[in-house]
């Protein structure tokens, strides 16, 4: 192989992502396989290093061409000792020498790194980041992730904790929604899924509000994210407040990222966006977003900060996980 190629792995609470991925940040194999948590991240490591032998023979290379291994998971986890400690959708992988249990089983060098961190990372070297040199990526899925990168490199923390963008307070009273952890007035407690779902219960709790929403729910439907964004797109105005709101929260929190890191992009990933790029009522949100971020700039950072959709999706993991094995230069 004329180029280094690194493997990227990305652990889900459903799926594990594998992907050879060579110096240009192309990919070369992919896998995905079940995750299997009940099964111990033992069986996981072995699975996932048969799986990465088959990408090896699919692309037409040898073991020896694999330069390193990238790993992602979720957190909270020790980096330094390689550690998973409690992660929430893997209840049985607490306090697992991840970062050892995969190198065994890929017979590779690993670099251990937070999910969220190795996607805005992945956006950063291979998507909507590849133009600049730093970037914070937000994430909005069922809770809020977040990566900082700064010139080529993540920030962690002492406590292998940066980025943690969900956990930014936004609101100091009293009565404000807990988040996942039972913190109070989170940006992940409003813009989270099970936030903007919670949102839209206390809306339709006022028996005078009408709503599509009302009459979907009193018919059997589950409120959900989806649902709100459907109702939205059809004209409900109760739904399309909530979703603007979201945007709205999300713009305070994104103020306080940037006074404090002042980043050249943010990048907006995940499944909470809306539809995204391209779609209507994503692209309503990203509006909302750069209006509500841009008027509580401080004026030297007004009009100098583009906030964009993230490119790369679902490889967005798994290419960061790459890409940081080879800027760790292993």
């Amino acid at each position: 192989m004329d180029t280094p190629v690194y493997a990227g792995i990305d652990i889900g609470g459903t799926n594990i992502k594998i992907g050879l991925v060579d110096d240009r940040a192309q990919t070369l194999a992919f896998e995905s396989i079940p995750t299997e948590q009940e099964h111990g991240p033992e069986n996981a490591a072995q699975r996932s290093g048969e799986a990465l032998t088959r990408l090896v023979k699919a692309a037409g290379l040898k073991v020896a061409d694999i330069q390193a291994v990238g790993l992602a998971s979720p957190g909270p986890m020790d980096l330094k000792k390689g550690l998973l400690i409690c992660p929430g959708n893997l209840p049985k992988w607490h306090n697992t020498p991840l970062r050892d249990l995969f190198a065994t089983a890929t017979g590779k060098p690993v670099n251990y790194e937070n999910d969220a961190n190795a996607a805005a990372y992945g956006e950063f070297w291979a998507g909507a980041g590849d133009r600049f040199d730093s970037l914070v990526m937000v994430t909005l899925g069922t809770g809020v992730g977040g990566g900082v990168i700064i010139e080529d490199k993540v920030i962690d923390g002492a406590h292998s904790c940066g980025g943690e963008i969900g956990h930014i307070i936004i609101d100091a009273s009293d009565d404000a929604p807990l988040n996942s952890l039972g913190i109070r007035g989170t940006l992940e407690g409003y813009c989270g899924s099970y936030g903007v779902v919670g949102r839209a219960q206390a809306a339709l709790s006022d028996r005078f509000v009408e709503s599509a929403l009302r009459d979907s729910v009193e018919g059997g439907e589950e409120l959900t994210p989806l649902l709100i964004a459907n109702a939205a797109e059809a004209g409900d105005a109760l739904a399309l407040k909530i979703v603007l709101d979201t945007a709205r929260y999300l713009a305070v929190g994104i103020v306080t990222v940037v006074h404090t890191v002042d980043p050249e992009a943010i990048v907006l990933g995940g499944a909470m966006t809306f539809g995204g790029a391209g779609h209507p009522l994503g692209e309503k949100f990203l509006a909302v977003v750069r209006e509500h971020t841009e008027a509580r700039l401080i004026p030297s950072l007004r009009g100098n900060l583009p906030i964009e959709f993230a490119k790369l999706g679902g490889q967005a993991g798994y290419i960061g996980a790459a890409g940081l094995a080879r800027a760790a230069g292993m």
